[in-house]
């Protein structure tokens, strides 16, 4: 059964694009196929910027068209034709999908009593219930009661169903007033004012002002705006109301303001500006220009031809969307539904049961929801990439991780003003630097004593940066490391080798990966680490890889692969996997385990009736352990080209404490998930100290 929920409010700018991007999140989280639909859309060549941003969220595949209901133009001129339009393609994506996110209208057309009643006969029509959004920006508890009964007394005459209220946009001062007094409504929740969520682009700005852009990279036209600051006065008064990512506004005559404002930009003493609008119509002197040019900020200059009260009057009006390209403002957004919503509480008041199906993008889901639930502290050796620096952007935002950076504090800040980041909350060390430099060479020297290393060489090693993260996890300033962007998998893990070593029990250090298809997850190992295990380290692998499994939600039904099943083959390669079989067989005799077997017999049902009958594991294997490093390295590839599989990692497991690697082209998503994997192993580890602290 499609179980659909609307998300509608009584006006405008309630936020509820905010709300329908998390119930969209939490959905996918738990349903294979999720869709999106928009009753009614803005009137004109356009495309409804709602309807774009829900349609790019991962796990929806629909066209646009397909989403899209009526006009508001279409409304107007037969309100029972369009409401009989909007059912007929309501039921074609419905269709398509396991649940529907209906998104109400925006109030930009037509009175908002009669726009809310035609969304609440859509809800009863289409049978969705309804999350009601209220604004309750600068409103006191009482008064957003007052909305919401009106809007509940509204939706019950229309035969709506509620199944939330949720208030937006509260001054964080009265979240616990507002929730209260909405406690009569049944499920409520309050959400804080994010000024950044409502903030315009500059890009924004040069629009509403009929600007052109005259310096600067265009690419930057995305950034937010923090504020609007009116240099109407001498350079030092406007410098002291510089705000972070501000738009100075001055006339293009004032070059003295032009040059102090840029200079403060350039300084590391002054806050980082995200544009600069010229007023009046002026052309700047050709020496101003040079001046601008040899600075090469990349800062957008916009001119705009009206004065300045004009300019600073337009521009204070103008409000900023939530859109599918404003990652900032996504990642911020799923941040807020995620810190003051339920989510689980919130599906099941929508009976949405867990599927049994598992997707890429749930196993994804989960990991971050999994990792979020206990953060834990995370060192970023490559501060220099700007993929990292983007991964940590959106750890902190979303709660994922705590994160240290390794690098200069001034290069991190410069990097996140050039890629528009926010990476104030990551704590940043200097490799080079007296602390804890010194403390570390003095651990790595003790360590490596016996091999004879002395301090000054600890001193030189450890300006490795991976020898130097991993020193930090080792002596608890970090739970775990995550590397290899810009570096090879040897220089990642070879430092743990040397100093966090194995758990006890496991005699090898070794790989997984998780293999995602498209309606399970999979476990591959070793495709790393290991080249020719011996049986031994082949026992290890298998427990250790079970083990992930378990720990990742995976029930482990190991198979330990070969070129042969059961007793049809011979040979050293077969005879190793037999032997390294009864070894898991003997010391984890609480495991599901088959051996040797081939993969067709691992993985389909009909082939195991043939050549395993009365086999647990065979046909439904979900651990594969292969005999060596070029057959599982191939084969981990070849399934994920052929079958398009998304192929999460490699995880390494033995470690006493978290250290993974990534590939060298690791995109910005699969960071952030290598990341929340490694925060969830580092909470594994804290919790066995904490059952057993010696």
């Amino acid at each position: 059964m499609v179980r659909s929920v609307y998300v509608a409010s009584v006006t405008g700018e309630t936020g509820k694009s905010t709300v329908a991007l998390g119930v969209l999140e939490a959905l996918t989280r738990r349903l294979g196929r999720v869709g999106v639909f928009r009753p009614i859309v803005r009137s004109g060549p356009r495309p409804d910027y709602v309807l774009e941003l829900l349609l790019e969220h991962d796990g929806v595949d629909l066209p646009y068209e397909l989403c899209a209901g009526v006009t508001y133009d279409e409304v107007h001129a037969d309100a029972d034709a369009a409401m009989s339009t909007i059912l007929d393609r309501y039921r074609e994506v419905a269709a398509r999908c396991e649940a529907v996110v209906v998104v109400g209208s925006d109030y930009t057309d037509v009175d908002s009593p009669t726009e809310f009643s035609f969304n609440a006969r859509v809800a009863a029509n289409l049978g969705a219930p309804v999350i009601l959004v209220l604004n309750g920006r600068d409103r006191s508890a009482d008064d957003v009661r007052a909305v919401a009964e009106m809007a509940t007394t509204e939706l019950a005459a229309n035969y709506g169903t509620l199944v939330a209220v949720v208030a937006n946009r509260v001054r964080p001062e009265r979240l616990d007033a507002v929730r209260a007094a909405l406690r009569d409504h049944g499920t409520a929740y309050a959400l804080p004012e994010r000024p950044l969520l409502s903030a315009p682009t500059v890009g924004d700005l040069l629009h509403a002002s009929g600007g052109e852009l005259f310096r600067g990279d265009p690419a930057r036209l995305g950034r937010e705006a923090g504020g609007l600051v009116v240099a109407g006065m001498t350079v030092p008064h406007v410098l002291d109301r510089l705000v972070d990512d501000g738009v100075v506004i001055t006339p293009a005559d004032r070059t003295d303001v032009v040059l102090g404002v840029l200079t403060a930009h350039a300084s590391t003493t002054f806050p980082t500006l995200a544009g600069v609008v010229l007023n009046g119509g002026f052309e700047l002197p050709p020496q101003i220009v040079q001046v601008i040019d040899g600075l090469d900020l990349g800062l957008p200059i916009v001119t705009v031809p009206g004065d300045t009260f004009q300019t600073a009057t337009t521009l204070a009006a103008v409000r900023g969307r939530l859109t599918h390209d404003s990652t900032r403002k996504v990642q911020t957004a799923l941040a807020l539904f995620d810190d003051h919503v339920d989510a689980a509480e919130l599906l099941d008041r929508l009976d949405v049961a867990r599927s049994d199906v598992v997707t890429p993008l749930m196993f994804e889901h989960e990991l971050i929801e999994r990792a979020r639930a206990g953060p834990r502290h995370v060192v970023l050796p490559e501060a220099d990439d700007d993929r990292v620096l983007q991964a940590a952007d959106t750890v902190l935002r979303r709660g994922i991780a705590d994160v240290t950076l390794l690098g200069r504090r001034d290069d991190v800040d410069a990097a996140a003003v050039r890629l528009g980041l926010d990476l104030d909350a990551a704590q940043v060390v200097d490799p080079a630097g007296a602390e804890p430099r010194e403390r570390l060479a003095r651990e790595y020297a003790a360590l490596r004593e016996h091999k004879g290393v002395t301090m000054e060489a600890a001193r030189e090693q450890v300006a490795d940066v991976s020898y130097f993260a991993t020193l930090m996890v080792l002596l608890g300033l970090a739970d775990a490391m995550v590397s290899g962007a810009a570096h090879t998998t040897a220089h990642t893990i070879r430092p743990s080798f040397e100093v966090v070593k194995t758990v006890p029990g496991v005699s090898v250090v070794s790989s997984v990966f998780f293999m995602c298809l498209p309606d399970r997850v999979l476990v591959y190992g070793d495709c790393a680490v290991n080249p020719d295990p011996t049986a031994e380290q082949l026992a290890d692998i298998a427990i250790s890889s079970a083990s992930t499994a378990a720990q990742f939600g995976v029930e482990p039904r190991i198979a330990m692969l070969s070129y042969s099943t059961g007793e049809s083959g011979s040979g050293s390669d077969v005879d190793k996997v037999r032997e390294a079989t009864t070894l898991v067989r003997d010391r984890r005799p609480d495991l599901s385990v088959e051996g040797p077997i081939q993969y067709d017999a691992a993985v389909d049902a009909s082939v195991a009736r043939t050549k395993m009958p009365g086999s647990d594991v065979a046909g439904r294997a979900t651990v594969f352990i292969f005999p060596d490093l070029n057959t599982g390295n191939n084969t981990y590839k070849a399934v994920q080209r052929s079958s398009g599989a998304v192929a999460v990692g490699p995880v390494l497991q033995g470690l006493r404490r978290p250290v993974n690697d990534l590939s060298r082209g690791a995109s910005v998503r699969d960071i952030v998930t290598t990341i929340a994997i490694t925060a969830i192993q580092a909470q594994s580890v804290a919790a066995a100290e904490h059952e057993s602290p010696t």
